[in-house]
């Protein structure tokens, strides 16, 4: 007989869920700080790297998805065409972090507990969001008809730095 989840887990994770969801909206459209030459600090990512450590990548891209799903309709941007594409990026973070997690937890030690692992594999997933993020807006520019190699690639190498 397979190990299922009993109501009262699924409801706690629902909430968990929604929690750590509302939380990363918060976190991208009002706790923000915008700098010149399109660089955003932001603690947004928090939400997702805790549900990805403790919870797995499942959990994590679903709070990611939704999270930057509320984030395109509140924050101004809408519903285009693009809209889903530009949900992407946040997963891959936890995709990156969460797989790294579960493999690290069938071992000895579970990643939190493994600093230099834990700052690593966090470096690696803001590091794909970025690229998945220049992957979208290319896309984006290819769709809307904006795009020259300056504006999607121009501060490629600064933005993987600073994520």
């Amino acid at each position: 007989m397979k190990n299922r989840k009993t109501g009262l887990q699924s409801v706690q994770a629902l909430c968990r869920m929604a929690i750590l969801t509302a939380l990363y909206v918060v976190l991208t459209t009002t706790l923000s700080l915008k700098l010149p030459g399109d660089i955003r600090i932001t603690f947004a990512s928090l939400p997702i790297l805790l549900s990805a450590i403790l919870y797995g990548p499942g959990e994590a891209a679903v709070i990611a998805l939704v999270g930057e799903f509320l984030n395109q309709l509140l924050g101004g941007y809408g519903i285009t065409a693009t809209t889903a594409l530009w949900c992407i990026p946040p997963a891959v973070r936890a995709v990156i972090v969460g797989t790294a997690a579960l493999v690290c937890q069938s071992g000895v030690r579970p990643l939190e507990r493994r600093p230099v692992a834990c700052y690593f594999f966090c470096i690696l997933g803001a590091m794909g969001t970025t690229v998945a993020n220049t992957a979208v807006y290319w896309v984006d520019s290819m769709i809307y008809h904006y795009y020259t190699f300056a504006i999607v690639f121009g501060s490629f190498l600064w933005r993987l730095f600073t994520g």
